[in-house]
């Protein structure tokens, strides 16, 4: 009986996390979304300058490159922020990361290990 309860306590988990794994990708593809589109009107306000001879071309591509690299700055910004938040979350929530469960296998192998050693030495 113990065993059935453990089995649905990673579905009940999973439950309880989906929402928030829903809202996260939601946000995210959100902000892929806005950040090409703002990228695209970028590159057409810049072009519109440089054909009316606002500006010259040379500084336009100049201006469209800043632009990018400020983007990228931002995405990576965003990606630690939003990734701490979720280990916060996780950890709240006393789910373990993948480093744990990573340390905890490497103690399995290693008691595994020295159980088949004990077993050789005893037979």
């Amino acid at each position: 009986m113990t065993t059935e309860t453990h089995a649905e306590e990673p579905s009940k988990k999973e439950e309880e996390l989906k929402p928030l794994f829903d809202a996260a990708r939601r946000v995210l593809l959100a902000g892929i979304g806005v950040v090409a589109l703002a990228q695209d009107e970028i590159e057409e306000f810049v072009t519109r300058m440089v054909e009316r001879g606002e500006i010259a071309e040379r500084d336009g591509k100049k201006l469209v490159r800043e632009v990018v690299d400020k983007r990228k700055q931002y995405r990576q910004q965003a990606e630690e922020e939003i990734t701490r938040r979720i280990e916060k979350a996780l950890d709240r929530m006393n789910i373990p990361s993948k480093a744990d469960l990573d340390a905890l296998s490497e103690k399995i192998t290693a008691l595994s290990k020295k159980i088949d050693e004990l077993k050789k030495t005893k037979a």
